[in-house]
């Protein structure tokens, strides 16, 4: 069988990503527009613990304070990816898994029920308080119980992580302009930093959840659902796209894009017993598979060496197409081998952490709050970093980050809209200049 390029079903994962990130995105603009989101000074969360960004203030003082905000939430973001890797190397990964859990909660509860009482009260929605209290809290229920449930729909579970990316972009774009893209470029490099520097945060957890073979302990979007590699061989081949840490539950989420693959794979050794009933007659030998192993019957013992010759043939022949689909084959020939690998392979699609989710949409929520234009700019240049993303992903089949190449077009594109397009583009409108 001939090995299929790498890029052949690039199209489809690409699709699979970008579509929920393109949503998320279009979903935290239309809110910011809707309902006149603008930063809040007084706000008060971790990313601007040492200063509070004033109006007022000269730009050396927000440059000063902002970078120092900028820092000390890398660092928080640092140590708390730390704790959740030790967590992890101990196996509290039930911890971990409840953890994740409250936190859908949380967000889901407090924050998204935040924004939904903005939305009925900005948009005059006739709808009473009990009401309103028990939609929101089968809301929340729905949602916690999506975070590592296998038994609920992965549709459920993809909506679920889409709806809490836009909660927590919604309350990030609150934060004022100079913080808020400090914080951003500082994720980016922190990116870079923890997936491909030796001891870093994010590449160690990635590395000891590819060891074991165990999901990752994050809130990621799943882009299809998975196959375990435990039910068939020992083996991995986990293919993950997932984001950069952040405050509350991007914290849980700080995992990185990576291709990390386990090509030694153990065949299990196909224990039925191939019962040979051959008959000479004109040199015609017709083999059987028998329930009872115990139970040969040859005829001739002239042909008993044929039968020896051809025992392993049969057995090959005719094993039954579900105990090579479940992997018990006793698969002898390499090329065997790579085919099985080849479908481990299409089965595990790319995941997406729901930091991607946020940081990606915190920035096209803050170009929404100066005007389109910066806003058609920046998710053109998310995108385009995300595909370039996927791409290097699978060419170098190596941990990656994800934040750094989008969120580094998504800055320059917005200062280069902002400072030089819209300027050119409202010069030669006002004027009625035609070219």
């Amino acid at each position: 069988m001939e090995s299929s390029s790498i890029l052949d079903s690039l199209g489809v994962e690409i699709i699979g990503v970008m579509a929920p990130v393109s949503i998320c995105m279009f979903l935290v603009v239309l809110l910011t527009y809707s309902l006149s989101v603008t930063s809040d000074p007084q706000i008060r969360t971790a990313a601007n613990l040492i200063y509070v960004e004033n109006p007022s203030d000269s730009a050396t003082v927000k440059l000063e304070g902002s970078l120092e905000n900028a820092i000390v939430f890398v660092v928080l973001v640092a140590a708390v990816t730390f704790v959740l890797v030790l967590l992890f190397y101990y196996n509290f990964t039930n911890f971990l898994k409840h953890y994740m859990r409250f936190s859908a909660f949380f967000v889901l509860g407090t924050m998204g029920g935040a924004i939904f009482l903005s939305i009925i009260q900005h948009f005059s929605i006739p709808v009473d308080s009990i009401t309103c209290f028990i939609l929101l809290f089968n809301f929340t229920i729905l949602g916690t119980l999506s975070v590592f449930s296998e038994g609920m729909p992965i549709v459920v579970r993809q909506c679920y992580m889409v709806v809490m990316g836009i909660v927590v972009a919604a309350w990030f774009t609150k934060l004022p302009e100079w913080t808020t893209w400090f914080i951003l470029v500082a994720l980016a490099l922190y990116d870079l930093v923890a997936v491909l520097a030796p001891g870093g945060p994010l590449k160690l957890l990635v590395e000891l959840a590819s060891t074991r073979d165990e999901e990752l302990p994050a809130m990621v979007y799943e882009a299809r659902p998975t196959v375990s590699s435990n039910r068939g061989r020992n083996g991995s081949s986990l293919r993950v796209l997932v984001g950069g840490g952040g405050g509350g539950v991007s914290d849980s989420g700080s995992v990185e894009l990576q291709a990390v693959g386990n090509h030694n794979v153990t065949n299990l050794d196909y224990n039925a017993v191939a019962v040979m009933d051959i008959d000479s007659v004109d040199g015609v030998a017709r083999s059987s598979l028998a329930g009872n192993p115990r139970e040969r019957h040859v005829t001739s013992p002239v042909s008993s060496e044929h039968s020896a010759a051809n025992r392993e043939s049969v057995a090959e022949e005719e094993m039954s197409p579900l105990v090579e689909l479940m992997g018990w084959g006793d698969n002898r020939e390499e090329s065997r081998g790579l085919e099985v690998e080849e479908s481990d392979n299409i089965d595990r699609g790319i995941k997406l952490g729901l930091g991607d989710f946020i940081f990606y949409s915190v920035l096209v929520g803050r170009a929404a709050m100066y005007d389109l234009m910066t806003v058609y700019a920046c998710y053109l240049a998310i995108i385009s970093g995300l595909g370039c993303t996927l791409i290097l992903l699978s060419v170098y089949n190596k941990a990656l980050p994800a934040l750094p190449i989008s969120i580094m077009l998504g800055v320059v594109f917005y200062f280069l809209t902002r400072l030089l397009m819209e300027p050119f583009v409202v010069g030669v409108a006002t004027n009625l200049m035609m070219f």
